[in-house]
């Protein structure tokens, strides 16, 4: 018999429906028969992609016995991580709290007002790895919740004021306090907020860290670290620094020749177990491709080196043979398991390869390091040791006829790949997600000179006007109710911070390369929206949930960056976009003053802030006002836009605005070509109509 999770629409919930245990969703159901019944609540939290939560459940939630346990004395709820992420935060810091680490799945236990007082991450069936059983943990817990209770309720109160006490505690203790916003008027104009004593120790912290062998920052696992990158690239272009930029590239290259990536059907693994990107855990996210695509595009943009423009045009092939809904709009994930096991759709028999291959086998099997013992496991993961011009030579070819021959032979690996069992896809839709791949399509878009890239962005943008609002006038985005998710017709969710954050920077792309203002419209509405929904008491952070939002015991701040940006980093950047657009002076205050709150911290401990290190470095260089008018704008805007150009803001027309815009008023509009505007401040030098000139002085 199902249990309550029968209805919904999250697959990792519908995974666990037909569990033995009497699992429900988060919510008032659950929540008044733990208080009615005066039971303890377990609440597990995974993700449909997660490797251990699938090993978990067949352990441990699939036993009549184990289930028997958990359903007599628990009121038990599942809840997908990526549907209730404000849940997910809560409840990893406290499972941190308690066992020093964290990870999914995550098993917390909680009182009947939910507050936790235990947890831990993934328990076997029976002891081991030095971890007590799962069935020892549910009657530990038991018997201390009957035998002591006042030591229970104790500990979740303790808990609960440590939780409050780390969302409300993130301005304090750092040194450089501002007292109110406007303290900051004076010091604005002096120049001199952030200096090069800063950007320099972040990129010597950042290359502290770096692998200079391997690519990447730290030891495995290995995580992309895509913000870090970013900021190297930066680094290099203010400072022409050739070390910055190399470690970039490396890294990039690195991920691409390694397992990490996919290369028979594009697309990147969410992270590596190993130092050298050879054995990822094979699920592939949304997310992650996303920020990947627009490191390699701001990669492109700066070498022209064509391995990342092949890298680009794969990955979005992936996402849009992969993960793409047919009305638009894109996927969460693929699992990384198939048949019950880890990467099986991924990795090659070396005698599989040899028979499908035939005359182009032993070339193939040397580049891609497909051995008889295999690479990992017995098994083969596509990777690149040897760079192709050097396999090339060897064997008499020209790069491009090699290539060829790999791309055929790679071909025909993706088509018997897709007679395997497929890993699980993830398909709800996220909006934050779905944001970042909106603003990825525009960098790949601008750097590639792609329009199909550009108008997939706009179709993903119009898809989200269409299903996560319940309030739409003339197709206008409102602000007023966005949801998270969206699966089978069904919105659900108050959208988060990162959901608003990503889209009002989405917004900003798209009105980039395309020069249309209703999307600067959308951009100041939903700013307006998260100014009055998500501040705090100190008008300065954002809590993570809306203000309106009643179900969660705390409400939590997020400034760290980690697989996603921090939805506070984001909005300082989309804040001080937006200032120079409307002239808004006291949002470019508010940013700045996010910014100087953790610039300590930003400059300590980079690659946990990259979003913030990269805006500290764009700002303390100072950000440049570009404006393209006249009747060939668009052609013009469109060759800016290949080029890597950061700090700056870009705003293009054809004829003066019906809208009035600080950076278009006073302006000539030429009826043939096109007049560059280059501004700081308001302040601009002589329109010029020579593009040369025009980017030669943006790059130097």
């Amino acid at each position: 018999m199902p249990n309550h999770l029968i209805h919904e629409t999250s697959p990792y919930l519908l995974q666990h429906a037909h569990n033995p245990v009497d699992w429900y969703p988060w919510g008032e159901e659950a929540l008044t028969r733990a208080k009615n019944e005066d039971k303890p609540i377990l609440v597990s939290i995974g993700y449909s992609a997660c490797h251990w939560c699938h090993v978990m459940e067949r352990e441990s939630f699939e036993n009549d016995d184990t289930a028997a346990i958990m359903n007599e004395h628990f009121i038990n709820i599942k809840i997908d991580r990526e549907e209730r992420p404000d849940l997910d935060h809560i409840y990893m810091d406290a499972v941190q709290a308690i066992a020093g680490s964290g990870g999914w799945p995550l098993n917390v236990f909680l009182t009947p007002n939910a507050k936790p007082f235990y947890g831990g991450t993934y328990f076997p069936p029976v002891k081991a790895f030095n971890r007590s059983s799962w069935t020892d943990v549910l009657k530990a817990i038991n018997n201390l919740y009957k035998e002591k209770r006042e030591e229970v309720e104790s500990k979740a109160e303790e808990l609960t004021q440590y939780l409050s006490g780390v969302s409300s505690s993130i301005q304090s203790g750092i040194q450089h306090q501002v007292s109110s916003i406007q303290d900051l008027e004076s010091r604005i104009q002096s120049q001199d907020l952030f200096t090069k004593d800063q950007v320099d120790t972040i990129y010597l912290n950042i290359m502290n860290q770096a692998d200079r062998q391997w690519g990447g920052f730290g030891n495995a696992p290995k995580f992309p670290q895509t913000f870090t990158i970013n900021y190297l690239l930066r680094y290099h272009h203010f400072y022409k620094d050739k070390d910055s930029l190399a470690q970039a590239l490396l890294s990039l290259d690195k991920m691409i020749d390694g397992g990490l990536y996919d290369h028979a059907g594009g697309g990147f693994a969410r992270y590596s177990t190993d130092r050298e990107w050879l054995a990822p855990h094979f699920e592939k996210m949304l997310y992650d491709n996303a920020l990947l695509l627009i490191s390699l595009s701001e990669a492109y943009q700066i070498t022209k080196n064509e391995k990342y423009k092949r890298t680009i045009q794969q990955t979005i092939d992936f996402i849009k043979r992969e993960l793409t809904h047919p009305d638009r709009g894109f996927y969460s994930a693929l699992d990384a398991d198939s048949e019950g096991v880890e990467g099986k759709y991924y990795v090659w028999d070396h005698t599989e390869v040899i028979d499908l291959l035939g005359n182009d086998a032993d070339i193939f099997c040397e580049y891609y390091d497909v051995t008889p013992g295999g690479n990992w496991e017995q098994k083969n993961i596509l990777r690149i040791l040897k760079p192709l011009a050097d396999l090339a030579k060897e064997k008499q070819f020209s790069p491009v006829e090699l290539q060829d021959i790999l791309d055929t032979c790679l071909q025909k690996l993706l088509i018997r790949r897709e007679t395997r069992t497929r890993p699980a896809t993830d398909d709800k839709i996220i909006l934050g997600w779905n944001a970042l791949m909106i603003s990825a399509l525009c960098k790949a878009s601008s750097a590639l000179q792609d329009d199909s890239y550009k108008q997939l962005a706009i179709d993903t943008y119009a898809f989200i006007q269409s299903k996560f609002s319940d309030q739409r006038t003339n197709d206008k985005l409102q602000t007023s109710n966005l949801f998270h998710t969206y699966k089978n017709n069904i919105a659900k969710y108050p959208a988060f911070l990162d959901d608003y954050a990503y889209l009002i920077n989405a917004a900003l792309h798209l009105q980039e390369v395309t020069s249309d203002t209703n999307y600067l419209e959308d951009a100041k509405r939903l700013t307006e929206y998260v100014l009055e929904h998500f501040s705090d008491g100190q008008e300065l952070f954002f809590y993570y949930t809306n203000i309106d939002q009643s179900d969660v015991i705390v409400r939590k701040k997020e400034i760290y960056d980690g697989a996603i940006p921090s939805g506070n980093a984001i909005m300082a950047y989309n804040l001080n976009y937006l200032s120079l657009i409307y002239n808004e002076s006291v949002w470019e205050q508010r940013s700045l003053s996010m910014l100087l709150q953790l610039q300590d911290m930003t400059t300590k401990y980079p690659t946990s802030f990259g979003n913030w290190a990269s805006l500290l470095l764009e700002l303390k260089m100072g950000m440049k006002e570009i404006v393209i008018t006249g009747s060939r704008y668009a052609q013009m805007r469109d060759s800016l836009l290949s080029y890597f150009i950061p700090s700056r803001v870009v705003q293009c027309a054809k004829n003066s605005p019906v809208i009035s815009f600080p950076l278009l008023d006073n302006k000539d509009f030429p009826k043939e070509g096109a007049l560059f505007y280059i501004c700081r401040n308001y302040q601009c030098a002589k329109p010029e109509s020579d593009f040369k000139l025009v980017i030669k002085g943006l790059l130097n």
